[in-house]
């Protein structure tokens, strides 16, 4: 995933794939992503993916921190001109089916933004539920989901 990385802040498509044409996210996310994808990716793997439609990067998937005991927490975004096209929705179904498949997961998490309602119904959509809120110091206020794997 690193070579993806590179490549998408390098302005490229990754694995020969097109790229929308609003950026995914800015370069400061993506290098941050890519940080925390390495930093993921030396105890767990995958620690990211691609979301990918008609053969272009629409969006990325991230797990955020070294998973522990058996807690995989997610993130996701997709370019802003490939939104509401249930991508998201799709992509984090996939997930969903990955993560219980597989006898190291017993949940997802997630968190969004206490007005994110396209996010939550991505969420609501797959299995997750609401199971509180927090305080973020650079996000706010944010919503805590769950996703039993098991």
């Amino acid at each position: 995933m690193a070579d993806d990385y590179a490549a998408l802040l390098a302005g490229r498509g990754p694995r020969g794939l097109a790229l929308p044409d609003s950026a995914i996210a800015p370069d400061a996310v993506i290098a941050m992503l890519a940080g925390v994808a390495a930093q993921v990716g030396e105890r767990f793997a995958p620690a990211s993916w691609l979301i990918v439609a008609d053969g272009e990067v629409a969006g990325l998937c991230s797990i955020t921190r070294p998973p522990e005991s058996g807690i995989v927490d997610i993130g996701y975004g997709i370019a802003p001109s490939r939104q509401r096209r249930g991508l998201a929705s799709a992509a984090i179904g996939e997930i969903v089916t990955w993560a219980r498949g597989r006898a190291d997961v017993s949940a997802l998490t997630a968190e969004t933004g206490i007005d994110n309602r396209a996010s939550q119904a991505v969420l609501e959509r797959n299995g997750f539920v609401r199971v509180g809120e927090r305080v973020d110091e650079e996000d706010g206020p944010l919503i805590c989901w769950r996703c039993a794997a098991d």
